[in-house]
């Protein structure tokens, strides 16, 4: 481990919701929830004046809805985060060549590769000089934590929120840690956390006092030890500059189960085309098409079928899939389909209609797959897609333009009707208008930049900050 806190880690506060407050003034200092809506919807993010009333990440929707009826509840727009994450990612790379993004809204920067840092004042001044950039880019905030190890910065970062910096200084890492509680520590879920406290471990001190043979009686090989390290603050891990996606695809939750299998047969190629979409966006092929059915009681199959080499073709993609259907049974109901497709390459096979014609035989269970999207890394936190029946759906929180009002956002639909506001990042908060589902003169539109684009530096930033 590194003697200096060079490694940087930055997070995002609030994301999502944040950036439906910036995008939104009406919404500004108000409860904003962002997540699936539907019956079955998870929360994605909660600003924190939703989390004064106990609303959290991953909770289900119907529960934060119970705990802040007045909130606003939104569904998320990834495009627009996406470009806000894109801004934020340029001023990492602007310090270090090597970023490790880990999602939309979270990364760790190695700050001595960029030659910016060298010692924990030098770090301090560029963590500091970064939060100023992001506000005056996003007009959002977020959180940094610097330390001589990955798992140490991530801590820091946490304790940092919201809109603060922490740096632990080396030497002083396990009395930092400590005191703090065993759930602090990555990979501590509420399973492992409850079977510490009834071994009567509550903090990490307590933790790296057991021994490691303890925990590895108490826990197993693999995760005792790698507890023991963490609560000794050892973490030998670089930063990697890349994380190359294992696959692509894309699932949706119903509102109600789907019990009708040619409903299913529908959905699945629908999904198909979507995969396929979001495969050709990043310029990619697979060649393993995967099937994933959660079923009326939670159980969940998944079924893979590998080709003979890598497309990026609907039909083919669609034809396995509904291949991998016949071998499931979806008696009693259909709750979440999902489509993928691993074994990612940059090219493609050339004889598709040969591949499209060949049926493979599935080569069983792959297990729970890595369901990356390249829009939302983060998505896997729980938060799934709600898919309505409603021909013309209008979902709360989308971007609309009206041709006589401008943009605004829905705020609300229901019984043939549609709520919208009108405003924009940059102006008042905005009047609000009602109108029917099928108006021909409101439109579907493209989220609108927070602030201006950012100007080129006339050097580069933090350049006064190298070694003289």
């Amino acid at each position: 481990m590194r003697t200096s806190p060079t490694i940087m880690h930055l997070d995002m506060d609030a994301f999502y919701a944040s950036a439906e407050q910036a995008a939104k003034p009406s919404l500004r200092g108000k409860a904003v929830i962002v997540g699936g809506l539907g019956p079955r919807g998870v929360v994605a993010t909660a600003s924190y004046e939703a989390r004064v009333f106990g609303v959290h990440s991953a909770m289900p929707m119907a529960q934060a809805r119970r705990l802040a009826p007045n909130a606003a509840y939104l569904v998320p727009r990834f495009g627009f985060y996406r470009q806000i994450s894109e801004q934020v990612m340029a001023l990492l790379r602007d310090l270090s060549p090597l970023v490790e993004p880990l999602s939309l809204d979270e990364a760790f920067v190695d700050l001595e590769a960029g030659e910016v840092a060298w010692d924990a004042d030098s770090a301090r001044a560029v963590g500091a000089g970064l939060r100023a950039d992001i506000k005056a880019v996003t007009g959002l905030t977020g959180s940094v934590g610097l330390a001589a190890s990955k798992m140490l910065a991530k801590m820091a970062s946490e304790e940092a929120k919201p809109d603060g910096l922490v740096l632990i200084e080396p030497g002083s890492e396990r009395g930092h840690i400590g005191p703090m509680p065993v759930r602090t520590l990555p990979g501590v879920g509420p399973a492992t956390g409850d079977h510490l406290r009834r071994a009567g471990i509550h903090t990490v001190q307590e933790l790296a006092e057991a021994g490691e043979d303890e925990l590895v009686r108490l826990l197993g090989k693999a995760h005792g030890g790698a507890l023991y390290a963490m609560a000794l603050a050892r973490d030998e891990r670089p930063v990697v500059a890349e994380r190359d996606a294992k696959s692509v695809s894309v699932e949706d939750t119903y509102d109600t189960d789907i019990h009708d299998r040619v409903r299913v047969r529908i959905e699945v190629q629908r999904l198909a085309d979507r995969c396929v979409r979001r495969l050709r966006e990043a310029g990619l092929s697979g060649r393993t098409i995967v099937l994933k059915v959660r079923r009326y009681d939670f159980s969940t199959l998944t079924r893979s079928e590998t080709l003979r080499g890598p497309t990026d073709d609907p039909t083919v993609v669609r034809e396995a899939a509904a291949r991998l259907l016949e071998s499931v049974d979806t008696t009693g109901g259909v709750r979440l389909l999902g489509v993928g497709v691993s074994g990612l390459a940059d090219y493609t096979q050339e004889d598709l209609f040969a591949q499209a014609a060949h049926a493979a035989q599935p080569v069983g269970s792959v297990g729970e797959p890595s369901w990356h999207e390249p829009e939302e890394p983060e998505i896997s936190a729980g938060v799934e897609r709600a898919v309505a029946p409603a021909a013309r759906n209008w979902r709360a929180g989308q971007d609309v333009r009206h041709a006589e009002h401008g943009p605004g956002w829905v705020q609300g639909s229901g019984l043939g009707r549609v709520t919208v506001r009108f405003e924009t990042p940059g102006s008042a908060p905005g009047r609000v208008r009602t109108f029917r589902c099928e108006d021909p003169d409101l439109e579907p539109a493209d989220p609108l930049p927070l602030v201006p684009r950012r100007p080129e530096p006339e050097q580069p930033l933090y350049a006064g900050l190298g070694r003289p």
